[in-house]
């Protein structure tokens, strides 16, 4: 199937089903149409197509998500589109939209070139195409300067490229071995202490597919280097960067060392992407495909296509699966064979992966995929699976990070210390914490409310005071001690006696910060927001509001009491 996205035939069918939905949008139609569509369209067709049906919940799903999101791309994009044409309508001597409008709505709001371009032409106004691309191409060269200094020279490459001819591909053995005897071809050096080392064999795992690079040490009598990670300088060619202490030269005969446990965590995670992403597709549907991973020591992250949050019950679905193939302890074989051969066996390709005539497979459980990387002797090494964050990354992809084996065991730990706290605290037990909770906040809420209460009642009575002090209907008063919200609650109180035309306040709040409150009564024009608009800019700050209330804040307490002068000098003058 092809789900909607940026790019191939995702973007084709994007674009089709954006521009169905600008016409319903143009006709004044407020409510979805996807929705109702699908339906039809469903019911038409589910006899020819059968699989429509079995996946109607999830089409629905998908486009109603893409409608929604649509709908809000074109109210932003249409209304400064409609700005646009306006100033262009004005101006009588131009008939084309800039580039640069073209490529803010493109950059900023996510609005297509290709609507911009429909929507002019329907107006017979042009869009200025070579602007647009002048700014894209100025976007690309600020991209590409920012990745300058991670980007690897010519002469680097250069070195690799020689190391390459001379010696061909790094003999790899680590799906064998943990530890292997080895030449070295090439050291180069990064600083005065890490280098990159070139070696014939290793055991080193590289850095590709979604799985970190190894780490280790490569020793012989002179010397050592600790690396610290394991990349493809070239296709092909492991590059070992490391720490070097004493002394290794080319030519010397070395010891190449994995660190174990780190690739044995490593490993347990890696296999555990694939049992979840077994588990993935059994709980929301083989609509969801690999997007990304990184499978390190510490835990797992993999991204996938799906159009919705995953629900509690979903996750736990997820979880439970997962762990039932780990608890199944069933061997985990991982085999070279044709391309041709694991495609019949149903094996899936892994996202980022290339593949020739011969691949890896890995059947772990009940999953089968193509996968290069390294893995659990059985599933039951994996040990716990806990999801533990899940969220969105881009239109229709979501992430879940997890963890296995110790570092599970470690988070299930931390979790129950948590619980366990929670209980003192409460003086409760993990049965009835929930409700404890809930009842902690209800009583939370209601003391809130009684503080609101009093606070008021306190305003009102402190009202009393400032009314009596007010000079022809106009109370300038500062007051101390007060949060921002309860400043306003008293100048409203103020405002709230009929012989009061205005009402600033200002003061030093609980925090340091400067709070200005302006209020006016009725049958005044005066927007409430002159009276303190450059008291504001006195203490350092801003704000303002429309009508017969504005409040304002500021850093600069020193100069309150000028500032209450100034506005002051602005309520003399309300009309």
């Amino acid at each position: 199937g092809v789900f909607p996205s940026n790019e191939g035939r995702g973007y084709v069918l994007r674009r089709i089903f954006r521009r169905a939905v600008r016409h319903a949008y143009l006709l004044g139609t407020d409510k979805l149409v996807m929705p109702q569509l699908v339906e039809t369209a469903v019911e038409i067709m589910q006899e020819a197509h059968p699989t429509l049906k079995t996946n109607k919940d999830f089409i629905l799903g998908v486009l109603t998500k893409e409608e929604e999101s649509f709908r809000q791309t074109l109210k932003n994009g249409l209304n400064l589109l409609e700005n646009e044409f306006s100033a262009i309508k004005t101006s009588k001597k131009k008939s084309t939209l800039s580039g640069k409008s073209a490529f803010v709505l493109h950059d900023t709001y996510g609005f297509p070139l290709e609507l911009t371009q429909e929507i002019a032409g329907e107006r017979s106004i042009n869009v200025d195409i070579a602007e647009f691309e002048t700014e894209m191409d100025a976007q690309r060269t600020r991209a590409k300067a920012a990745r300058k200094g991670s980007a690897t020279n010519d002469d680097v490459l250069d070195q690799y490229r020689q190391v390459l001819d001379a010696h061909g591909q790094t003999k790899f053995v680590g799906y064998e071995s943990d530890s292997c005897s080895a030449k070295v071809l090439s050291i180069v050096a990064i600083d005065e202490s890490r280098v990159e080392v070139f070696l014939d064999a290793t055991p080193f795992y590289a850095e590709s597919g979604g799985q970190v690079g190894d780490r280790g040490t490569i020793r012989c009598l002179s010397g050592e280097i600790k690396v610290s990670d394991t990349v493809f300088a070239l296709p092909g060619l492991r590059k070992h960067v490391g720490v070097l202490s004493g002394e290794i030269t080319v030519g010397a005969e070395v010891t190449a060392t994995i660190d174990v446990d780190l690739r044995n965590a490593t490993r347990k995670n890696h296999t555990a992407t694939h049992i979840l992403h077994y588990a993935l597709r059994k709980v929301l549907g083989e609509h969801v495909k690999q997007a990304g991973s990184l499978v390190s020591a510490e835990r797992l992250r993999f991204d996938f296509s799906h159009y919705a949050p995953l629900s509690t019950i979903e996750i736990e679905q997820i979880e439970r699966i997962a762990n039932a193939q780990v608890l199944t302890n069933s061997d985990v074989k991982n085999y070279e064979t044709s391309k041709e051969k694991a495609t019949q066996a149903g094996a899936i390709a892994f996202f980022g992966d290339k593949y020739g005539d011969m691949v890896r497979v890995l059947e772990a459980g009940d999953s089968i995929e193509l996968c290069g990387g390294t893995h659990a002797a059985a599933t039951g090494d994996i040990g716990l699976v806990k999801i533990v964050e899940e969220g969105s990354i881009g239109s229709n992809l979501r992430r879940i990070e997890a963890v296995t084996g110790q570092n599970a065991v470690d988070y299930v730990i931390s979790t129950a210390r948590t619980i366990q706290k929670l209980n003192e605290l409460l003086d409760t037990n993990s049965a009835a914490l929930v409700e404890s909770i809930s009842r902690k906040i209800a009583e939370v809420k209601e003391l809130n409310d009684e503080v609101k209460s009093l606070r008021s009642a306190a305003a009102r009575g402190r009202a009393a005071e400032f009314i009596s002090k007010s000079n022809n209907g106009v109370v300038i008063q500062r007051v101390d001690d007060l949060s921002p919200g309860d400043l306003r609650e008293l100048a409203m109180a103020i405002r709230a006696s009929k012989e009061i035309k205005a009402v600033v306040l200002g003061g030093v709040t609980p925090t340091g910060g400067v709070a200005l409150v302006a209020a006016t009564g009725s049958g005044v024009t005066t927007p409430a927001g002159d009276l303190i608009s450059q008291a504001a800019k006195m203490v350092g700050g801003g704000g303002g509001g429309k009508g017969d209330i504005a409040t304002a804040g500021g850093k600069n307490a020193s100069a309150l009491d000028e500032a209450l002068l100034v506005a002051a000098q602005a309520s003399s003058k309300i009309v």
